[in-house]
């Protein structure tokens, strides 16, 4: 049997002394029938074969000799004789052969050759390390990069990945055939010498650096596979071949790193064309073969889908990103009492805004929110609802009533959405926002808010102090929770800075960040509200609790005191003179030119007679040159005038509809007190 098993096995026999010398070989195997047995037996096993690895597997042979513990499927590489260059896999088992009493006679050696079955293992593990490692982030540089980092060392010792330019910036990618004036631009880059994914390592070099933009010189083989969208594999690159000459830089590079063989592969999706990768082998000496290039098509298609998926997130966070810009104020509105500027952390998420409302009285309305998710369907819904606060604000509505409201056409919006098909996206997509709202009065020094969610109002004032005030908590907008809003009202000093915020700011407001809101009270006296907002946006960078947020800082100063007139009338029929009187006088003080001055005693004179003839006392005239002309006319009933067209011949009744003709807007706002008939004129000149 042993005769047999020697001379016939295809498995490789070897019996080793306790030298670890041949004594005997199987001369069927494969490997052994250019071997002449003599250049064999009497050897050393380190000796006759091509062994990579020869001091390690010597070591674990003479551990197997010297414990006696077999060595078992072990798996070496090896070269052969008359064929160096290529690299074989060899399954080794070891046995220690002993006497009846113990004695150690030597080894036995059995060797199979696995190296189809390696490779094709070897291959899988790429395969399986394209799938996780290739494509986990949404950003097509960061897709490529991860690619050269898995390919290098086990595929190629030099790998590049070039990108169609216009894919990086979210466009659609040209058709097949790539025209040859189309750029690409030199996305990913690794080499086995040391050069990293930054090229610099004088060990590998470049045609271009990384970054670099321009379209492929041709005819070449990576021309062609943009070209007909199949691989191209050069097994010699020797300095004949014709097609180096149309690209010398390429051809350079390849010369220095000693690139013999190449393969290159297009990224392509749907007929379209993303880019191209590119393998060299340096070191590893066998060229690339038809597995090879099945494994790269492979590697090639998850990367191109990867690539395209981070193409059209760029594409749509892009769009997004223009429209909300599209859709938030130009600039906040300006004000002699007020600055604000704002903050959108991230800047770029689509969902959030920020606004600035004037508002009747010289107030302001003030509106931070953020809409749950991100992309282009979470730019159009802050666009409504944007659009839907603008108005209400509109009505001179509370706070509390305003998000109320605002509720109401979110929770319409989110029915909407669920009645979409199964199949779309947002039909699973909850449609959820958080908001808040303050109006603030320079002549009152008063604020008021309320939120939707969990909002945060901090206020520094100008002696330094700091406070974080309670602003009641609320559901979200849209949410099917029916808990009333809440909205709380307090003064502000003048010269006080406020953070208002639609979600908690933890960097500023925990209660171990107190040195954070004590640093902020200190520098904001004098200071650019821009250079405070780039601090607390610091501030906040360095936050446990990231999350998008809108921010809004508003710094508050003195209204100027002879720029608004207020007189308290007697509830008397002839009050109306004296208040023509009153705003002619003040009018010629502010130096509003005639016609403007009639059209707004005219005004009073209006607003005071139904004052006295429907309200009841007191009765109070307020006028304020600001943004606009203001006129109002306060009294203690909560009934609301009414415009309506008088008939020929009725005596009364034109008073407001006299009224709407000659100013710009009017409305009714109300107090806990009353109610404010108010008008907005053309602002005076200067």
């Amino acid at each position: 049997m042993l005769d047999a098993l020697f001379s016939q096995s295809l498995v490789g026999l070897h019996l080793l002394d306790t030298d670890l010398r041949v004594v005997r070989v199987n001369t069927a195997t494969p490997a052994m029938r250019d071997v002449p047995v003599e250049d064999v037996v009497g050897h050393r096993v380190d000796e006759v074969y091509g062994l990579l690895d020869a001091d390690e597997v010597m070591a674990l042979v003479r551990g197997v000799l010297d414990s006696g513990v077999p060595l078992v499927a072990h798996i070496v590489r090896a070269h052969r004789r008359g064929d160096p260059g290529h690299q074989y896999f060899h399954e080794i088992s070891v046995f220690r052969l002993e006497t009846p009493s113990g004695d150690v006679l030597g080894l036995a050696v059995a060797v199979v050759e696995v190296t189809e079955r390696e490779e094709s293992r070897a291959r899988e593990v790429v395969l399986e390390m394209t799938r996780e490692h290739v494509g986990r982030t949404l950003d097509v540089l960061e897709t490529c990069q991860e690619l050269v980092d898995v390919l290098v060392p086990r595929v190629a010792d030099i790998a590049v990945v070039e990108v169609v330019d216009a894919v990086l910036r979210g466009d659609h990618p040209p058709l097949a055939p790539l025209p040859r004036d189309v750029p690409l631009r030199r996305a990913a880059f690794r080499s086995a010498a040391g050069g990293g994914s930054t090229g610099t390592d004088a060990d590998a070099p470049q045609a271009h650096p990384l970054g670099d933009v321009r379209a492929l010189p041709g005819p070449t083989p990576y021309t062609q596979a943009l070209s007909d969208l199949r691989p191209r594999a050069v097994a010699s690159l020797d300095e004949d071949l014709p097609w180096l000459a149309a690209d010398p830089a390429r051809a350079r590079a390849i010369r220095a790193a000693g690139a013999h063989t190449l393969i290159t592969a297009p990224l392509t999706v749907r007929d379209t064309v993303l880019g191209l990768i590119s393998l060299y082998r340096t070191r590893q000496g066998e060229p690339y073969d038809e597995d090879d290039v099945s494994l790269l098509l492979q590697v090639a298609d998850h990367t191109a889908l990867s690539i395209d998926n981070a193409r059209r997130y760029t594409r749509e966070h892009t769009i997004a990103a223009t429209v909300q810009r599209q859709l938030l104020p130009r600039r906040p509105s300006s004000h002699p009492a007020l600055e604000t500027t704002p903050l959108l952390l991230p800047p770029d998420s689509g969902g959030q805004w920020y606004d600035t409302i004037p508002l009747s009285g010289a107030r302001t309305g003030l509106a931070v929110g953020g809409v749950v998710g991100r992309g282009l369907h979470a730019a159009a819904v802050m666009g409504q609802l944007r659009t839907v606060v603008r108005s209400l604000a509109a009505f001179d509505v509370e706070p509390d009533e305003l998000l109320a409201r605002l509720n109401d056409t979110a929770t319409f919006l989110a029915a909407e959405r669920a009645t979409l098909p199964t199949a779309d996206p947002l039909h699973r997509q909850a449609l959820a926002a958080r908001f808040a709202y303050a109006v603030y009065d320079p002549l009152t020094l008063t604020c008021t808010v309320a939120g939707a969610g969990s909002p945060s109002l901090v206020v520094v004032h100008a002696d330094g102090s700091t406070e974080v005030r309670n602003v009641p908590a609320g559901s979200l907008l849209g949410s099917e929770d029916k808990t009333p809003f809440a909205a709380t009202a307090f003064t502000v000093p003048e010269g006080s800075l406020l953070i208002l915020s639609d979600t908690p700011l933890p960097a500023l407001v925990a209660s171990g960040d107190a040195d954070a809101l004590r640093r902020l009270a200190e520098q904001h006296r004098g200071r650019p509200l821009e250079d405070l907002r780039d601090d607390v946006l610091y501030a906040l960078a360095g936050s446990a609790e990231p999350g998008p947020t809108a921010l809004l800082l508003v710094r508050t100063h003195p209204f100027p005191a002879d720029r608004v007139g207020v007189w308290q009338l007697p509830d008397t029929p002839t009050v109306v003179a004296t208040a023509r009187r009153l705003v002619r006088d003040r009018l010629a003080d502010w130096g509003v030119e005639r016609e403007t001055a009639h059209d707004t005693e005219l005004i009073v004179s209006e607003l005071v007679t139904n004052a006295v003839r429907y309200g009841s006392p007191p009765l109070e005239l307020r006028v304020i040159n600001d943004r606009a002309l203001t006129c109002e006319v306060r009294d203690g009933s909560a009934s609301t005038p009414r415009l309506r067209h008088a008939s020929v011949a009725d005596e009364g009744g034109r008073g407001l509809f006299i009224v709407a003709q000659l100013a710009q807007a009017w409305g009714t706002r109300y107090t806990p007190e009353g109610k404010i008939i108010w008008t907005e004129q053309n602002p005076p000149p200067g």
